[in-house]
């Protein structure tokens, strides 16, 4: 278990494990749920007609190397529904030649605070192996709504299978470690200017600012947060419907105002008529 990521063999992995790989030279990671026979499901974004439904990385590499996305080894790899951004790739796919590391469930306060990147661990505890593998594999089926890097990502889709958590609509971040990461730094860089004037020395700056930006990826960690609830993979479809009718009858209403300055706000979860939508909060 190291500070950066926790790095796994192949031979370690189970069904209903969540996996992640670095890109880019580290700078971000992409996430899956490992569902058994060197398979991967993960959330991308939703396949455009005419291409291979892969994350942003794979079709950049493809696109430079001029080679094909398909893969040699399964047939069924690279499967994924039209209109969805749920995908099922073999392990190989999915890595992309980079290193395996698994996600950590459960972990100390002193642990996730220990890590240095956001999107490594979670104090929150995982549910069954197999209720992970029947989520990952009925999104699969059945979507997970719109991609977005800050609210519903890679990470947020393995977060969910892990744990059936997820938040309201007008959280503005999701579950996602990196997203709170992402907006992490540079609000501690803020906030922090007032304490680190006061500090001394380059070393006391440095010790206010990431005491900052810990607190703030602490805060926001599902399994510390008490806005999150849990909802059953057979209804969660209703629910995303519903949070993007609202997001869509908001928009209308403001480009009806155009001389007018609104202040948009989702609504927050509300049990929608003639919907058995049924939340549980999470003691």
């Amino acid at each position: 278990m190291g500070l950066l990521s926790h790095r796994v063999e192949r031979s370690e992995l189970k069904p209903g494990d969540h996996i992640y790989t670095w890109r880019a030279a580290y700078s971000y990671s992409h996430h899956g749920i490992y569902v058994g026979g060197s398979k991967v499901v993960h959330f991308t974004t939703k396949k455009e007609a005419g291409t291979a439904g892969l994350d942003s990385a794979v079709a950049m590499s493809s696109l430079i190397s001029g080679g094909s996305p398909e893969c040699p080894t399964f047939p069924d790899c690279g499967f994924q529904l039209p209109e969805s951004g749920v995908i099922l790739t073999c392990l190989d796919c999915f890595l992309r030649e980079g290193s395996l590391h698994g996600f950590e469930y459960g972990v100390p306060p002193a642990v996730f605070l220990a890590k240095l990147r956001g999107g490594t661990c979670t104090t929150a505890a995982s549910d069954p192996p197999d209720a992970v593998v029947h989520r990952a594999m009925y999104l699969l089926q059945n979507g997970f709504g719109s991609y977005d890097v800050f609210e519903n990502n890679c990470e947020d889709f393995a977060l969910y299978c892990k744990t059936g958590l997820i938040l309201p609509s007008e959280a503005g971040i999701g579950r996602s470690g990196q997203a709170a990461s992402a907006v992490g730094v540079p609000l501690a860089a803020l906030f922090s200017t007032p304490f680190r004037l006061m500090s001394g020395g380059p070393l006391g700056m440095f010790a206010v600012t990431a005491g900052m930006y810990c607190a703030g990826r602490y805060i926001t960690d599902i399994g510390v947060r008490k806005d999150v609830v849990k909802i059953e993979v057979e209804k969660l479809s209703a629910h995303l419907g519903w949070r993007r009718a609202k997001a869509e009858e908001e928009s209308v209403k403001k480009q009806q105002q155009p001389g007018k300055v609104v202040v948009t706000r989702l609504l927050p979860l509300k049990r929608k008529r003639g919907c058995d939508l049924q939340l549980q909060p999470v003691k």
